[in-house]
């Protein structure tokens, strides 16, 4: 057996072994929860009531439910795609359709690649109408219309049409200029337009999709504006999002960098919290920035393209990788398809080591938002209520939590809390 015939069933093994390890997360994680299903840590009666405890433990079963269903399907229409060979056969149609034509060469290859995104995408869609319309209303979080719902899906559509069909023209279009060293050309145009998209996001594109209105005069204005200037944080703007035109879920989160940056804060959140809760909030968001967490990821993303794009230069030249798959050697297009179906299967191994990093970047910015506040009471209050009104899971599994969870678990952030408030003292 040659390499590039063991590359495929190689491939679909470790589809079946990612598979099985979140099928086992998933079924560890909906025990634990029925384990306290009735009989709930003595903590939770702080936080929720029975009846809401009881809905809470409900909601996490029907979303562990459709988890399975999502993941056997994601692996399935993955397994298809790699074995039947129905890309090779797709993309030789489209060369010979468009040989010849103005489309012919690099636009016959970005049409394929952004043809196979949108069928993917579609492929999805009865799920993502299941979950929003069905699961989300279910538990009263689902405040959009099927209107709304097909015009943020077509939006999506034509904003990936736009600017993908761009990006991977001028990608593409790099291994004819330049030869060899395409990607790290590459690399500089997609560090730039990631850069760039910083800036036009919150300004452009977020508006497609939602209202953002300046934060109104008053106590909770003022509020956040002194804990922006007492904490040296320099924000353009504070602008309130209408997020409860989509869903009953809350958040926060700060756009742009440097004199662009503004706070956005969703309305859902200013309904459901205090003032004080707020400024707390915000004080954790805060504490990313000056822990200098944003550049520290900004820093490991730039990193991993840097090595992706290495590492698809190599793949592309071989003479192994893209014949596996039906495809001809040297060929960029189909490597780049095959890396971004391929890649989760290696990348998924990694997910607990990027969380491990991500909670200690919350335990940091909590430490910052207690410092900022002089008390830990404002932030637990919050998260106690954030958590009961997005029903979160108060029992998750740890083998669940510490592959998954991007977030410490509510207890876990108390008690951190807690302890580092201890050590303060009368610092704080």
């Amino acid at each position: 057996m040659t390499l590039a015939t063991a590359i495929l069933p190689i491939a679909l093994a470790l589809i079946a072994l990612r598979l099985a390890t979140e099928l086992a997360l998933n079924a560890l994680n909906a025990g634990e929860v029925r384990r306290h299903q009735n009989a709930p840590p003595a903590a939770a009666a702080a936080i929720m009531d029975a009846p809401t405890y009881a809905k809470s433990t409900a909601y996490t079963l029907a979303k562990a439910a459709f988890a399975r269903i999502e993941l056997i399907w994601d692996a399935i229409i993955l397994a298809a795609l790699l074995a039947s060979g129905i890309l090779p056969r797709a993309y030789a149609q489209l060369q010979a359709a468009f040989g010849g034509t103005f489309l012919a060469g690099t636009w016959t290859q970005v049409i394929f690649l952004i043809a196979t995104g949108i069928i993917l995408g579609a492929v999805s869609l009865p799920l993502d109408w299941h979950e929003q319309f069905h699961i989300e209303q279910r538990f009263d979080f689902n405040k959009s219309t099927p209107a709304l719902w097909v015009a943020d899906k077509l939006k999506g559509l034509l904003l990936t049409i736009v600017l993908g069909a761009a990006l991977l023209w001028a990608l593409l279009s790099l291994i004819r200029w330049v030869g060899a060293w395409w990607w790290l050309y590459a690399f500089a145009l997609l560090l730039a337009f990631q850069l760039l998209m910083l800036v036009l996001y919150p300004k452009l594109i977020l508006p497609l999709f939602n209202k953002l209105t300046p934060l109104p005069e008053g106590d909770l204005r003022e509020r956040l504006l002194a804990l922006s200037q007492r904490t040296g944080f320099r924000a353009s703007t504070i602008q309130v999002i209408d997020g409860s035109k989509r869903s009953g879920h809350s958040n926060a989160f700060f756009t742009g960098f440097g004199r662009f940056r503004r706070i956005v804060l969703f309305d859902t959140l200013i309904e459901q919290l205090t003032p004080e809760e707020l400024e707390a909030v915000l004080a954790h968001e805060v504490g990313h920035y000056k822990c200098r967490h944003i550049p520290k990821t900004l820093a490991t993303g730039t990193l991993m393209m840097f090595a992706a794009l290495a590492l698809i230069a190599w793949l592309v030249n071989s003479t192994w990788f893209n014949p596996a798959f039906g495809f001809a050697a040297g060929d960029l297009a189909p490597a780049l398809l095959l890396f971004s179906l391929l890649m989760g299967l290696v990348t998924f191994w990694l997910t607990p080591i990027g969380n491990h990093f991500t909670r200690k970047h919350e335990y940091e910015a909590d430490a910052f938002a207690l410092e900022a506040m002089r008390t830990p009471a404002p932030l637990i209050a919050a998260l106690r209520k954030l958590t009961q009104k997005n029903l979160g899971n108060l029992t998750p599994h740890p083998l669940y939590s510490g592959f998954y969870y991007s977030h410490p678990t509510l207890f876990e952030r108390e008690t951190a809390l807690e302890e580092k408030a201890g050590e303060l003292g009368p610092e704080i």
